[in-house]
């Protein structure tokens, strides 16, 4: 080998280059050096370096072949890397497949290691081979691109994750994400409830999506492993865990001999979320790497599925709650027919500030009522409760409108002073008794709201004048009363400020006004009560037009006639007659 053999070859990595005689000497004056360097012969001299030895050093490895491919020189680091060369024999006999003829660079694995070759023509067409050791650089950029890999894959799981708000959406999403990159097979049973334990399966689909089914298992026939999953633990039998999916039958088309299997918890808020069985085909065995990536997407869909399970859980009782707080419809009584509406401020809640509701007498008469507490939301739906309750309770013990609103008043000091809440209401309370003749008689005491509506059988719409005060404020409030006659076929109507506060119009900031309520139920005494209700309602909605509004309540009261039975058809709403009752009431 002479320095013609290697001047002007790049090894590729920058650390050998073929000295220049128009380069500067880089040796010191105490040993010159010549501008080429010598052959690597025995006579040469001393005072000039021994090219052999500086070759060996180099952390490349290097095979020289003459111009018959016969090996002439195998450095120390191409013997440990390439054994199978040795000099004096043919290259194409012993070498690696890409040193047998290859023209260009090429990378293999030899002996459990990752080499790199790349080839150099040499004068007098002999060729030198660099072998590079890349096992540890492959296998850091390796580790570094799964690593990224497992991030991008666990950025995605927390991203799907973080939307589904029910268990069984989420626990779809949790099996649906493990497949293929975790899983050819996921398994999600989540902790049993009532005895019965819920699971969701996804299996890998060539060119598709994952299929994904469900199931629900007693919890006395789950397998052993999933227990132990539920229970917090990492069973490692691996063949029997495979055992048990294949035995429940979660493993559809695997060969269950050739497969691998690893369970692994969803942790949860005290105890685990559910137990995650995930299974690969023999060809891609669960390393550490893999292990750990799973348990950090158990992790994830735990947290997922612990948020998914407490706002069901606290759905369930808000759902529970607001039915107990939503106005009851009034108890069917003889004579009586009633209409309601009802519409929240805050539609979302369905629960508000409003009330109404009826309750048998044991003379035959109901009690009925309708207020208004002050507040919205659930803090007024709440009160509202609270309401309820006295009344159902007190109206056993007294039966005189305005007696019973006095005891409901000190019903609710003592409650509102006890915590500090400062609440109050306004509130029409009253007692309805069949008449021979097919009426009614009501009674009415008034706490503050709105005077009654009556429209008449002949048309004319009449204001009760019925005052009060406030319920809840002073301990002997001032309750105003009055008795109200309704002929077969008249109807009482009772409405809460939500509907002549209403603002809208043209403007948007218009009040509805009690003229405008008047003029709407003007002509409407034919109505059946439920009709009149919701036209009320109606007829509020279009003024708003979609705009904020306080709580709004009507309940209609209409005596049905010795008969009982309310009109069969829906009158059609005639144009208001303007009466001279109408102007002054309007005025």
């Amino acid at each position: 080998m002479t320095a013609a053999d290697v001047r002007g070859a790049d090894p590729g990595d920058g650390r050998i280059s073929t000295p220049s005689a128009a380069r500067a000497p880089a040796w010191s004056a105490a040993a010159p050096v010549p501008s080429a360097l010598p052959p690597l012969a025995a006579d040469r001299d001393l005072t000039v370096p021994n090219w052999s030895e500086v070759v060996e050093h180099f952390r490349e490895g290097l095979v020289v072949c003459d111009a018959d491919g016969v090996v002439q020189h195998a450095s120390p680091v191409a013997e440990r890397l390439i054994p199978e060369v040795t000099p004096g024999e043919l290259l194409a006999a012993a070498g690696p497949v890409p040193l047998r003829g290859g023209d260009g660079p090429a990378e293999f694995t030899h002996h459990g290691r990752r080499l790199r070759v790349r080839p150099v023509a040499l004068s007098r067409h002999r060729r030198c081979w660099y072998v590079d050791d890349v096992t540890e650089s492959v296998s850091r950029a390796d580790a570094l691109l799964a690593e990224r890999a497992r991030s991008a894959f666990l950025a995605v799981v927390g991203e799907k994750l973080g939307n589904p708000l029910h268990p069984d959406r989420a626990a779809a999403a949790v099996v649906r994400l493990a497949v293929p990159t975790a899983a050819d097979v996921a398994v999600l049973v989540l902790a049993p409830r009532s005895g019965r334990a819920r699971w969701w399966r996804a299996v890998r689909a060539d060119d598709r999506s994952p299929v994904v089914d469900s199931g629900v298992l007693s919890a006395t026939a789950l397998p052993a492993a999933i227990e132990a999953g539920l229970d917090g633990t990492e069973p490692h039998e691996l063949d029997w865990l495979v055992e048990q999916a294949a035995e429940a039958g979660w493993l559809p088309g695997l060969d269950a001999s050739g497969a691998t299997a690893r369970v692994v918890p969803l942790p949860g808020r005290e105890a685990p979320a559910g137990a995650l069985l995930v299974v690969r085909r023999a060809d891609r065995w669960y390393d550490e790497a893999d292990v750990d990536l799973v348990r950090a997407f158990a992790a994830r869909a735990g947290a997922a599925l612990t948020t998914a399970v407490l706002y069901r859980d606290q759905a369930e009782v808000a759902d529970t709650l607001q039915a107990s707080l939503l106005p009851v419809e009034p108890a069917p009584a003889s004579g009586v027919q009633w209409g309601t509406a009802y519409r929240p401020a805050q539609a979302g809640l369905r629960i508000g500030g409003d009330f109404y509701g009826s309750h048998r007498l044991a003379d035959g008469g109901s009690v009925f009522f309708l207020g208004d507490v002050s507040g919205k939301g659930v803090e007024a739906a709440v009160f509202t409760g609270q309401l309820r309750q006295c009344l159902q309770a007190l109206h056993r013990v007294e039966t005189q409108p305005g007696r019973l609103l006095k005891l409901l008043n000190d019903a609710l000091l003592e409650t509102t002073q006890a915590h500090g809440q400062g609440r109050f209401a306004t509130m029409v309370l009253g007692v309805a008794r069949p008449d021979r003749d097919g009426g009614l008689t009501l009674t009415l005491a008034g706490g503050g709201h709105l005077p009654p509506l009556v429209l008449r059988e002949s048309g004319e719409v009449e204001a009760v004048p019925l005052r009060g005060m406030l319920i809840g404020v002073v301990p002997d409030p001032r309750i105003g009363e009055v008795t109200v006659q309704l002929a077969p076929g008249e109807t009482c109507l009772f409405y809460s400020d939500g509907v002549t506060e209403a603002r809208g119009g043209r403007r948007g900031d218009e009040q509805f006004g009690a003229e405008r309520l008047l003029h709407a139920v003007t002509g409407c005494h034919r109505m059946p009560a439920p009709a009149l209700a919701e036209r009320i309602e109606q007829v509020t909605c279009d003024w708003l037009a979609h705009g904020d509004h306080d709580d709004i309540a009507v309940l209609a009261l209409r005596a049905t006639g010795p008969a009982g039975r309310a009109p069969r058809h829906l009158h059609a709403v005639p144009e208001p007659a303007v009466t001279e009752r109408t102007r002054e009431s309007s005025a």
